[in-house]
């Protein structure tokens, strides 16, 4: 294929061709893998090798020796010290990753429209740590563990041929979503939902018409994203003539450039989720209704409309990047959480500080996931108040308020994540006056101060 005329005509670079080439192509492969014959073992390596051809031929052969490093960590750790193979493989795995960030820069990459392997390593790393941790939790004592655990815990070692084909495969490695071990084998042995049974319309649910919604959904994210950008370009937030423009202006433009660089992510995010929903590993049980539908949320990263109109910015890690916000809560927020304590502030800063270091040691990174905690925190505030008042009008306000306050919040801060750099980030912030940082502060202070009034409860009389 003459890749550079073909990358000149779309105005892409030959290696993001060639990336966008595989990343569409683990919607065949992924298809393919229904059609395995002779049972499980097969399958798993389908799935591994599948993965294997397409990071060669999207990243290279580094990529696939990069991927083997945390791989390796994380089954040798199963077996050698199961007690702590937990923790050795969080910290291990993430040292890894951050050594990998630091040495490719791929931040820089990727915004001058080059492109490594790294992405597809943060998502392999969780999957690593989340099967280790599920293998160490294995272990523990039933009564000791939360409901996710319960249900996602390996009593047994997993094979080797099982987990090459869960970090690999079909490819799933390169956006994700990420998904559990435990979910991984009863789809490749066809046990739990996958089970044939007489509770849905047919054992098997059709893919089809979810995998096209999804396909029709990618395009029209793509088609937005390319007419949005070029009247949104990020550098602008260092030209002069940007400072010259007024308030408003200029949060305006904020706005609108965190609006248009998400389209990106919805694209990537929709070619993903209709490459699981394809497989069949997508499938996440049938709904109520009658006659019952089948779900697919397993495959679902990202809820368009939901990020765009959230009500609160409590709502936005459950609409955006949605298998790594459950990640994260299970694997980072609800293991900070004390036994018999209630989580406050610092499980959600925890929490979001891993997932900077996640994405990388810019201070683009870090300054907006420490906005995303802040902003967290003062969407909680103005729910608070919500809840505590019985007045009609003053809750609608409210109500309001909390949408217009994660608009304005969310678009500052993403511009840190865009623009990665210390300097863009401080001049984009300082350009609005940080309105996005204090009024998350201010809110965080006022929510100690003005406290909703408690619901009074009624008094029972206790016969003697």
């Amino acid at each position: 294929m003459d890749l550079e005329s073909m990358a000149s005509a779309i105005g892409v670079s030959v290696p993001v061709l060639r990336f966008l080439l595989c990343f569409v192509a683990t919607i065949p492969v992924s298809f393919l893998w229904r059609l395995v014959p002779c049972g499980p073992p097969v399958k798993h390596l389908y799935a591994s090798l599948s993965g294997v051809i397409l990071s060669y031929l999207s990243f290279g052969f580094s990529s696939n020796l990069h991927f083997l490093v945390p791989m390796l960590l994380g089954y040798a750790s199963m077996v050698l010290c199961r007690r702590y193979c937990g923790i050795i493989t969080f910290f291990l795995g993430f040292g890894y990753l951050i050594g990998c960030h630091v040495y490719y820069m791929s931040g820089d990459a990727w915004k001058e429209g080059g492109i490594d392997a790294t992405g597809a390593l943060m998502v392999i790393s969780l999957k690593v740590i989340s099967c280790v941790l599920n293998y160490n939790d294995g272990i523990l004592k039933e009564e000791n563990l939360r409901e996710t655990q319960k249900k996602n815990r390996l009593l047994k070692l997993p094979s080797l041929t099982e987990y090459f084909g869960y970090c690999l495969c079909c490819g799933s490695h390169f956006a994700g979503p990420v998904y559990e071990m435990k979910d991984y084998l009863d789809w490749t042995e066809e046990k739990g939902i996958w089970k044939p049974s007489e509770k849905g319309p047919s054992p098997s649910p059709s893919p089809y018409g979810a995998t096209i919604r999804a396909l029709l959904q990618a395009a029209i994210c793509m088609g937005l994203y390319l007419y949005l950008v070029p009247h949104f370009p990020l550098s602008r937030f260092t030209d002069p003539l940007y400072q010259e423009w007024g308030f408003w202006k200029r949060l305006w433009y904020q706005y609108m450039s965190g609006f248009s660089a998400r389209w990106k992510y919805y694209f990537i995010w929709s070619i993903s989720e209709a490459s699981i929903i394809i497989s069949g590993l997508g499938f996440s049980g049938w709904t109520d209704s009658s006659p019952p539908k089948a779900r697919w949320e397993r495959a679902k990263n990202v809820d368009v409309l939901g990020v765009e109109l959230a009500k609160s910015s409590v709502e936005l890690p459950l609409m955006w990047n949605i298998q790594v916000s459950t990640w994260l809560r299970h694997y980072v927020y609800e293991r900070l959480i004390q036994k018999g304590k209630k989580p406050g502030f610092f499980q959600l800063l925890a929490t979001q500080t891993v997932s900077a270091v996640w994405h990388g040691l810019y201070p683009g990174y870090i300054i907006f996931f420490v906005q995303s905690a802040l902003m967290i925190a003062g969407s909680r505030v103005i729910y608070r108040w919500q809840q505590g008042t019985t007045m009609p009008l003053i809750k609608k306000s409210l109500v309001f308020m909390n949408f217009a306050y994660t608009l304005l919040v969310l678009n500052y801060s993403c511009v840190g994540f865009l623009v990665l750099s210390l300097h863009e980030t401080l001049a984009a912030y300082g350009s609005v006056y940080y309105i996005g940082t204090i009024v998350p502060i201010a809110l965080f202070f006022l929510g100690n101060i003005i406290k909703p009034a408690k619901p009074a409860r009624s008094k029972v009389r206790k016969d003697q």
